[in-house]
């Protein structure tokens, strides 16, 4: 009596390839999703940087200074004046949300300055929208601190006759070289886009394979996919995912940075290496969490919801160190924490790939711990079924 056929690994990704074809929420998630998502979202940070933050501005100084110090901050690319006559209007415009800040020059500050003594200026930003009122303080602090240090540079030189060396090391006896490295813009953009584009990656994987291993539960089709062995039914399921996801990256890392002008200092070729790494420990990952469904459509909002979470933990919005305990412990056990890691240092850095041995064995043993808890629930799932394997 001949034995019935297995099916192949190359088989099971033709099967899979024709499941993919004919489950449309399936096709949605995988070919229109990673695409959709990467453009769109990528379209709004586009530009990086804010521009042109509306900041009022009430001058009772009406001094030389005073209008150096509007004209300096105006040219400003980030800051956009609106000159008001009074401050209780300066303060509604603020309140109203017409500005985010208002920045007020007092009368005598002039004087007081050419004088040496302490001047101060107000600057009152709207702290309730983190992003412009950071960039709003960092732009006027700026400006303010080297207005103040040419006046002050000038009355050591006119007044008291020091030489400009001389006069310099009064004004500014610390001279702080500020170089910010890799992100030299601090641009939100750059900081949020490259992470981004991962986590799109990522998580369209994790969706679309999942709802296609509870599809296979709901549809009561397990016994025809269990019928080549456990191991090759996840990686003739995974090889289709593999290499969907794979060209995936590329097309992100060669098309997408370029049109979003996103850095690119470390190698390719790495990258790439990462890039499979985290492939292959997202695909019995996403099997192991799609085999504990009976519902597709109950797996896709569990795993949809799971993305903002996921994103936050991962100690890239936040550091993982400043994170409660147990919720980093449950970072640990997501790929995207160590992946994250390589992948910025790699891409915003230049680091290179062995530099990060540690977090690199993390994935390896993440890896290792779902490709063990995909094969061991299969088995159990294959058994429920009464599938034979040998």
């Amino acid at each position: 009596m001949s034995r019935p056929h297995k099916p192949s690994l190359i088989q099971l990704f033709l099967r899979e390839v024709t499941l993919v074809a004919k489950d449309h929420s399936l096709l949605l998630t995988l070919l229109i999703a990673p695409l959709l998502y990467a453009f769109f979202y990528g379209s709004i940070y586009i530009n990086k940087e804010e521009e042109q933050v509306k900041l009022a501005v009430v001058d009772d100084d009406q001094s030389r200074l005073s209008r150096l110090l509007q004209q300096q901050i105006n040219n400003s690319q980030l800051v956009e004046l609106i000159h008001f006559s009074d401050l209780e209007t300066a303060k509604e415009q603020m309140y109203s949300g017409n500005c985010q800040g208002y920045f007020y020059i007092p009368r005598g500050t002039q004087s007081n300055l050419l004088t040496l003594k302490q001047s101060n200026v107000v600057l009152a930003v709207n702290a309730a929208r983190f992003l412009p009122s950071s960039d709003l303080l960092m732009s006027v602090q700026q400006i303010c601190l080297t207005v103040g240090a040419g006046i002050r540079l000038q009355y050591f030189e006119k007044s008291e006759g020091l030489s400009r060396t001389m006069a310099m090391q009064n004004v500014m006896p610390i001279t702080l070289d500020y170089r910010p490295m890799f992100n030299e813009r601090s641009s939100y953009g750059a900081f949020l886009l490259p992470a981004l584009l991962a986590l799109i990656l990522q998580q369209t994987l994790l969706i679309g394979l999942s709802e296609s291993v509870a599809g296979e539960r709901q549809q009561g089709s397990i016994k025809e996919w269990f019928k080549a062995g456990i191991s090759t039914a996840i990686w003739g399921k995974g090889l289709f995912y593999l290499v969907v996801f794979g060209a995936y990256g590329f097309f992100f890392l060669n098309v997408n940075f370029r049109l979003l002008n996103l850095p690119m200092r470390g190698s390719g070729f790495q990258l790439g290496v990462l890039l499979l790494f985290l492939l292959f420990t997202l695909i019995p990952m996403a099997q192991f969490i799609g085999s504990l469904f009976r519902s597709q459509l109950l797996c896709l909002q569990v795993m949809a919801f799971s993305t903002y979470p996921i994103f936050l933990i991962t100690g890239y919005t936040w550091p993982f160190e400043s994170l409660p305990v147990p919720i980093q412990w449950v970072s640990m056990l997501l790929p995207t924490t160590p992946f994250i890691k390589i992948y910025t240092a790699i891409v915003q850095s230049g680091a290179d790939l062995l530099a990060y041995a540690a977090a690199l064995l993390h994935l390896l043993l993440l890896w290792l711990l779902y490709s063990t808890a995909c094969y061991i629930r299969f088995r159990k799932l294959a058994r429920q079924s009464k599938v034979h394997l040998d």
